[in-house]
């Protein structure tokens, strides 16, 4: 009889385990951290990431600068324009993000995070140790009232994301539970762990929309010393962080003050610089890295110059087509004006061949379909849609119109009035007109950047050579930002960044829901069912090799559309910084993170 009962146990348990071993729903455990794909780089025992000097010293000031200014300490509403840093100084996730890897979380405010193999729900224990800057401590109700607050009042990502949530449960007092809707979007265990923590003690959702400009209370390892509104904004390292000894943040947040400057005027900027009113340049200037680099600091030694690689994507950097305009609504017209671009006289010219032309919204990496013929993945995917790669996109991925750097570009010319003219359009009296309406072929290209104008000022000079007036039209940086988030423009510049994991961000960049929602960033207007369901597939994807797949076939389906004319991007990061700051000679993936700076107690 006992044998028969041991027997009849061990039958059950063999039955849990076989059920288990196969069922949908895969038994989870909690984690250190979590990866997007494949194993985390770091175990769970690890001592610092590899970006960072673990033995950095602590205290120093840095001076940042940058064009612009700001008028609100809450970055997390549509409504004013943001102080610089606030994100990564002041507000802090349940996790923090690896920069040493594709993409990859580890605990921070939370410090285990819990998710089954299908990422039908994730699940994050809080680390009891975790404070806001004004001692109060970080709780589950805080994390629930953060995804509430965001998921209705902030920013459109935040609600586009976080209306991914079916149910919140508070487990116990340290753990807290979502679980999404049926999307099958994997990266949504991960998108919760960077959530940004609000302590509910302070905000309320009545006025949480509303800028302002009281210094905030998050958790960071840094305080809002002191503002001033559009000018300045000061930084000083809370003594009292609680989270200064964990491994995420070994190496990082060394400096005691870190202060922004704003500028109006570039050169201006510059000109402070060479004078150490501010100490860190990231230029993004060639013709100032090709020549302005010569002032005495810099040939004393006092300052150093130096180019750092980068293993990120290029990112796209382009001249958008509102393809909500009538006028670029046919793709003929969107291909014509793309011919007339003529890269290699402005790289010369302008640029001093410091430049190197964009061929993919990821070039320069693995996730590029530039220089690849199509995987059977790809194939697979792109079937339904048999029209939304070009038969040279499939073959080679966009090989971008070369002209012999002369100016004239008179085969260009050629060739895009062919296409003009099948468009419906014809020249008359040295003007491009419609064949029916009579209408001239005009247009604005609306801007921010002064260092951009001469750019775009050769841009509409070629096409003025075939009949088109387009319209330079340059405003200030509020108006800009709200026209643009209100596409109010024909054409304006842009530039997507991109990273080695791309995800839900691109739903907010590409997807047709996008593109009727103002503040996302479907400036191009792309209502494209290919790129719906490729950016659906790159969600769902469980290896990296197919979410490569997923990730070349919308870079093939966005390069075929024409909805933007990819300009250029830098081969390094440019960098110059006065001594005696230093940062670590292994850098993240995505280059130089301020947070990894610190100052030399032995230099002067």
């Amino acid at each position: 009889m006992k044998s028969k009962t041991v027997l009849t146990r061990l039958a059950r348990l063999l039955f849990i385990v076989v059920t288990a071993l196969t069922s949908d729903i895969a038994i989870a455990a909690p984690q250190h951290g979590i990866a997007m794909h494949g194993k985390l780089l770091h175990g769970a025992n690890f001592k610092h990431y590899s970006f960072v000097n673990p033995d950095a010293p602590k205290g120093g000031k840095m001076v940042y600068a940058a064009i612009g200014g700001f008028d609100s300490l809450n970055p997390f509403i549509i409504r004013g324009r943001p102080a610089p840093n606030l994100r990564n100084y002041v507000f802090e996730s349940l996790l923090s993000r690896a920069y040493d890897e594709p993409f990859s979380l580890y605990g921070l405010i939370a410090e285990t995070v819990e998710t089954p193999e299908d990422r039908s729900w994730v699940s994050f224990k809080i680390n009891k140790n975790a404070r806001f800057s004004d001692g109060t401590p970080v709780t589950v109700d805080d994390v629930i009232f953060s995804h509430a607050l965001l998921r209705d009042h902030g920013r459109p990502n935040h609600r586009f994301y976080y209306s991914k949530v079916s149910k919140v449960e508070k487990i116990d007092n340290d753990t807290v539970k979502f679980t999404f809707k049926p999307e099958g979007d994997r990266e949504m265990p991960l998108i919760m762990g960077l959530m940004p923590i609000l302590p509910r003690h302070i905000y309320k959702r009545q006025t949480f929309e509303k800028t302002t400009l009281v210094p905030p209370v998050g958790s960071g390892p840094y305080l809002v010393d002191r503002v001033r509104a559009g000018e300045s904004i000061t930084y000083r390292r809370n003594p009292d962080y609680w989270g200064r000894d964990l491994p995420v943040n070994r190496g990082r947040y060394n400096l005691d003050v870190v202060k922004f400057l704003f500028y109006r005027d570039a050169n201006v900027l510059f000109e402070d610089f060479k004078k150490g009113v501010h100490h860190l340049r990231i230029e993004r200037d060639p013709d100032r890295w090709a020549k302005a680099y010569r002032f005495p600091a810099l040939e004393k030694g006092r300052v150093r110059k130096t180019e750092l690689k980068l293993s990120i994507p290029s990112g796209m950097k382009a001249l958008v087509f509102n393809t909500r305009r009538q006028i670029f609504s046919d793709i003929r017209v969107r291909k014509a004006l793309t011919m007339l671009f003529d890269f290699e006289w402005i790289n010369r010219n302008i640029y001093h061949n410091l430049y190197v032309r964009t061929r993919s919204f990821f070039d320069r990496s693995e996730l590029s379909s530039g220089g690849r013929a199509e995987d059977e993945t790809e194939r697979a995917l792109l079937a339904p849609f048999p029209d939304a790669v070009t038969p040279e996109i499939a073959r080679h991925g966009y090989r971008p119109p070369v002209s012999d750097g002369s100016g004239r570009n008179r085969k260009a010319r050629r060739k895009a009035l062919r296409l003009l003219q099948k468009a419906g359009y014809v020249l008359k009296g040295g003007v491009l007109v419609n064949g029916k309406s009579g209408k001239p072929f005009a247009f604005e290209i609306l801007t921010a950047r002064r260092d951009q104008e001469r750019l775009l000022l050769n841009y509409s000079n070629s096409l003025r050579s075939i009949g088109i007036k387009a319209r330079l039209r340059i405003v200030d940086s509020a108006q800009y930002q709200q026209r643009k988030t209100t596409f109010d423009f024909d054409m304006t510049d842009n530039e997507w960044r991109a990273s080695l994991s791309p995800g839900n961000e691109q739903s907010f960049r590409w997807s047709s829901k996008a593109a009727d929602s103002q503040g996302s960033y479907n400036f191009a207007g792309v209502k494209n069912p290919a790129v719906d369901a490729m950016i659906k597939a790159l969600l769902k994807a469980k290896t990296r090799k197919a979410f490569v797949s997923c990730v070349r076939a919308l870079d093939r389906v966005l390069l075929s559309g024409n909805y933007v004319i990819p300009l250029y991007h830098t081969p390094a990061q440019w960098l110059a910084l006065w001594s005696p700051l230093e940062f670590p000679a292994k850098g993240s993936l995505y280059g130089l993170r301020l947070d990894t700076i610190w100052q030399d107690p032995d230099k002067k």
